[in-house]
């Protein structure tokens, strides 16, 4: 990475946001691409979206100079592997803790249990996978950042997970019960278990799923597989979320829960050297 100039936040003019898509050889990769091409163009319509595959195309990284938000998402792949791309992702992360450390990060589900093993969370498998739309539960602190979902308390946004943050991440608040969505000190990386970018067309890709983590399928439980479309098929905040997220882009960091939050990544890469 590049030595990073005088931190600036976002000037008038698009947003320009780099997507690393982190699943291996996926079919679906297209219209992933898509759904993010669709639920933030909902939102910021002149956004410059930017997508990068480093699970197909190691080393394959945005340069976070030019870009306003880095976006790292979700995968087909366990966060807890050892594979060299991931390693690539893990050093990535630091980098720009340490090189940019006023760039906004958003990790996404994959993205969101990533993040947190970086700054020394524990990933579990979860005792009950979450498949559709479903209620994200906010703290105390979650209700002060999400406005809109003050009042009632808690927001909906599509979930495809089979595994979950079990130890929060050191440096960060707990926007959402059950570890579902963090907040950095530095106020820099934001992270989600559950999927703004999903619409009900991209959840329906991985309707498969149900087969391996629930044990049915179409035809060997109809009512459970028609439950499960109903659950997809469910209103959600997805745009209410981006709009926060975009909002929070603007925002400056906490100056010295940065500098922490640098130091912290980098004492997290030796202790696993």
């Amino acid at each position: 990475m590049r030595p990073p100039r005088p931190a600036n936040q976002c000037q008038a003019g698009p947003l320009r946001i780099a997507i690393l898509l982190n699943s291996y050889r996926s079919r679906f990769l297209p219209a992933i691409r898509a759904s993010y091409q669709r639920t933030i163009g909902a939102v910021a319509p002149d956004a410059q979206l930017a997508f990068y595959e480093p699970a197909n195309r190691p080393g394959e990284f945005p340069d976070p100079e030019y870009f306003h938000l880095i976006v790292l998402g979700g995968s087909n792949v366990d966060p807890r592997k050892r594979h060299p791309w991931i390693l690539e992702v893990h050093d990535f992360v630091r980098r720009l803790v340490r090189d940019y450390p006023h760039k906004k990060l958003l990790g996404i589900c994959w993205g969101h249990q990533t993040i947190s093993s970086v700054f020394g969370g524990k990933i579990a498998d979860a005792a009950n996978p979450e498949m559709g739309v479903a209620s994200v539960d906010l703290t105390s602190r979650g209700r002060e950042f999400f406005p809109e979902a003050a009042a009632l308390g808690s927001f909906k946004l599509q979930q495809h997970h089979r595994r979950e943050v079990d130890v929060m991440p050191q440096g960060f608040t707990a926007l959402a019960h059950s570890n579902q969505c963090f907040l950095s000190d530095s106020n820099t990386i934001l992270t989600f278990q559950g999927h703004p970018e999903k619409d009900e067309e991209t959840a329906r890709l991985r309707l498969h799923d149900s087969t391996r983590w629930f044990g049915f399928d179409a035809l060997s439980d109809e009512k459970a597989w028609a439950r499960l479309l109903m659950l997809m098929s469910l209103p959600h905040d997805g745009e209410m979320v981006w709009r926060r997220v975009f909002d929070w882009v603007r925002e400056p960091p906490t100056e010295t829960a940065t500098a922490a939050a640098a130091s912290s990544a980098l004492a997290e890469k030796g202790s696993k050297m």
